[in-house]
């Protein structure tokens, strides 16, 4: 991979010490050490026990019996848990109650989980949980996207919006196209599995180290399950080996299902999914069929676009409504719409319940417009990029289908048209062009892709966070806020945020875990608003300890409060300096408090699902991706060739994290688009349930000429520091990728529509082709 040439050396106003830096990530040198401690590196408390699950092998049933006698009896085994013994409600679902923690009656998945064994160690707990007998009377499952369409099922009801009347503005469109494409789903694949250890306190008091992004959430399942009250319990939560959505419900289940053992047993319980097991019991991101129409003119400029988003939600609700709702939002994409229908249908299948994945349901709406623009282009003989172009946002065009104004559509124009000639996108195409009129086997394509994401939650109330921060006597920072770390640098850049308030080198602040007791009431840290929320959180409480010390020492020295200012440790009083430590000191013998709770709303936004108005998201991020791309049209081999990509981080705290963030978001959702294929069998059972049948990109996947630029121009809107949100939108820049390989199988015969789904594996590439040859 040809190293990354870009300079950081002055972003936002260049007055910042510490923010706007490429700061190392504050656990850089344990991951490569591997000293980072994660849930399994915890030491475990004498007489912990270890657990392990009795799954169901039917996907649909009925539970007539359990026969769990040579269970007990087994060796090391300690205690055997059922339904029976849960003291609260056995419901572990974040919203709907349709999901039990353990089956009692109805089987709803191939895999969920039945019984639980508590053992003296793991290898006993796995060895009794496979001597259970569980009789299960076996109905016909519901598996794929297809079947339950004409099943009829759903998890959720039906939901659509948009504008104007698109069968007229369809009926009188000069052309129009219809099609059907499925998309597939994907395994969160996180390096450290789900784990939890629950160890019980003093009286009904529960300390839960868990692994996951939503540490509120778990204290309030856990305290849902033992039938106890939330303040009871704790969860701390230090870092993650990844997240990617997979740990912000999904956690729920392991960390009540080790409290639960805990609360039977007396005993600290601790549970870590084997990787299989892990494949089985835990949600994917949905897989979609997009059913869609579209008018447009000789130009390829639409006038009426229709699309029904079907997606397979699995056996409950789980975040399907705001997952299929952000499908939705993006449904548009890029482009002004005059006439639009969005629907969706979420579907109910008996296969695990599918749940948040990095981009949260953007990337599937996104593709499916990116796929209706190809076949516009392709009908019509057009190059694909001048169609996205000529559909793009503009002044007086610049209403969403759910009526948000994008406020700054320039942005994303100047982003495509920089990397339009960074890329030499022309040219490369005229040569593609002549490649394959000269080679009959192996054929190449070529795609810019532009991407719009929208930033906040969509479900509100999610949309606050808080932050605790003390200053010691010595100047030493202690920071601790709700959002959690799954090595996306989020500690790093709300530490950098406060070392730049108290004007401190970085090293003075020291990071804290998670943890329900210090931060209560904390949202997920998902959305792409981790830093946005807890970074202003922390924010709020430096300056409130801040104005503090000001006020303390404008009144010990006699100076103007405007005469004092923070910097390079030291604070400049009037004509004379002190120490941030010595001025912390003072302050503490002079009994002023040096700490404080900083809390935080987004400002501005608002969502009304009923009527379908309002303004859902604060602002928007953008970016754009060239890919080319090479196939092999006798055995479906593809190999991306070179890769340019820009993408807006506004003002960034921390270029070279936020580059991280583009560089892994980008490969992970070529991943997605290419080689990450989900099977199940017609009675449910995941085939692909480990690396040997479940691909995921490795480092020879990558490009060997992989250029990623940052767009460095502020946020205008009043974010902390003017700075844009990172982890998902660059995921979907690789939908570049997937049009370059439909553009690839597309010059086989020109004019035509390939049949291609989502991942591109080679087999799907193949039946592309013999789609053309049909």
């Amino acid at each position: 991979m040809r190293p990354n040439r870009q300079v950081f050396d002055k972003i936002g106003d260049g007055t910042t010490a510490v923010v706007h830096k490429p700061h190392v990530h504050d656990s850089a040198r344990l991951h490569v050490q591997g000293a980072a401690p994660y849930i399994d590196d915890i030491r475990e408390p004498v007489g912990t026990l270890h657990l392990a699950l009795g799954m169901a092998d039917k996907a649909r049933g009925t539970l007539r019996g359990l026969d769990l006698a040579a269970v007990r009896a087994a060796p090391g085994v300690v205690a055997v848990l059922t339904a029976a013994d849960i003291p609260g409600k056995n419901d572990i679902a974040p919203a709907f109650a349709d999901e039990p923690l353990l089956a009692d009656r109805e089987i709803i998945y191939h895999g969920q989980p039945v019984f639980l064994v508590a053992a003296r160690t793991r290898d006993e707990a796995r060895r009794a949980a496979k001597l259970g007998k569980i009789d299960i009377a076996e109905e016909k499952p519901v598996v794929s996207v297809d079947e339950a369409i004409a099943d009829g099922t759903t998890v959720l009801p039906d939901y659509e919006f948009g504008r104007g009347d698109v069968a007229s503005a369809l009926r009188a469109a000069p052309r129009q196209l219809s099609g059907r494409f499925y998309i597939g789903g994907q395994e969160h694949f996180y390096l450290e599995g789900q784990a939890a250890l629950a160890v019980p306190g003093e009286g009904r008091e529960f300390l839960v180290h868990s692994s996951t992004q939503d540490p509120t959430e778990v204290q309030h399942i856990v305290g849902r399950i033992l039938g106890i009250p939330d303040a009871f319990i704790t969860v701390e939560t230090r870092r993650m080996g990844g997240g990617f959505g997979g740990k912000e419900t999904q956690a729920c289940q392991w960390a009540a299902l080790a409290a639960l053992a805990a609360y039977r047993t007396g005993r600290p319980c601790k549970i870590r999914l084997d990787r299989d097991d892990d494949f089985a019991v835990t949600g994917k991101r949905h897989d979609f069929r997009a059913d869609w129409r579209v008018g447009y003119d000789d130009k390829g400029v639409i006038s009426a676009y229709e699309v029904m988003l079907n997606a397979r939600c699995g056996c409950s609700a789980d975040l399907s409504l705001g997952v299929v709702d952000r499908a939705m939002f993006h449904a548009a994409n890029s482009y002004w719409l005059p006439d639009v229908r969005i629907a969706s249908k979420r579907l109910k299948t008996n296969t695990v319940s599918n749940t948040a994945f990095r981009g949260f349901g953007g990337p599937q709406g996104m593709i499916a417009i990116e796929r209706v623009m190809d076949a516009i282009a392709h009908e019509r003989g057009l190059d694909p990029l001048d169609v996205r172009k000529a559909n793009f946002y503009r002044p007086g065009f610049d209403k969403t289908p759910y009526g948000q104004t994008v406020e700054d559509p320039e942005t994303l124009k100047a982003i495509v048209e920089e990397l339009e000639l960074s890329s030499d996108y022309r040219r490369r195409r005229k040569e593609i062009a002549a490649f394959n009129a000269e080679n009959r086997i192996v054929k190449r394509g070529i795609a810019l892709t532009p991407v719009k994401f929208g930033i906040s939650f969509t479900l509100i109330h999610l949309n606050q966070a808080g932050a605790l921060i003390h200053v010691y006597s010595d100047g030493s920072v202690h920071l601790n806020h709700g959002g959690t770390e799954m090595g996306q640098g989020l500690f790093t850049k709300v530490a950098q945020v406060v070392a730049e308030e108290f004007g401190v080198p970085l090293d003075y602040v020291r990071i804290t875990a998670t943890n329900t007791a210090k931060v209560p009431n904390a949202s997920p840290t998902a959305a792409s608003s981790g830093t946005d929320l807890n970074g202003m959180a922390a924010r709020i409480a430096a300056r409130e300890i801040k104005q503090r010390m000001i006020e303390f020492a404008a009144s010990q020295w006699r100076v103007e409060a405007e005469q004092i200012e923070f910097r390079d440790g030291l604070v400049f009083i009037g004509n004379k300096s002190v120490s941030f430590a010595e001025l912390a000191k003072t302050c503490r013998l002079n009994r002023v408090q040096l700490s404080s709770a900083g809390y935080y709303k987004t400002p501005e936004i608002h969502w009304d699902r009923a009527t379908a108005t309002g303004r859902p998201f604060l602002y928007f991020a953008y970016g754009a991706a060239c890919s080319e791309v090479a196939i092999d049209t006798l055995t479906g081999e593809m190999k991306v060739l070179r890769v340019d990509a820009l993408h807006d981080v506004g003002a960034s705290i921390n270029p070279a994290i936020d580059l991280g963030q583009v560089e892994g978001g980008f490969v992970q959702g070529m991943g997605w688009l290419t080689t990450e294929e989900l099977v199940f069998d017609p009675k449910g059972r995941l085939a692909t349930h480990a690396p040997a049948t479940y691909k995921i990109p490795v480092a020879s996947d990558v490009p060997e000429r992989f250029n990623l630029k940052l767009h460095l121009s502020p946020n205008k809107m009043a974010t902390i520091y003017r700075s844009k949100a990172v982890g998902e939108p660059p995921l979907m820049l690789p939908i570049s990728v997937w049009c370059a390989i439909n553009d690839a199988v597309h010059s086989l015969k020109p004019g035509s529509q390939p049949r291609l789904r989502a991942p591109a594996t080679p087999e799907a590439i193949l039946d592309a082709i013999q789609s053309l040859e049909a």
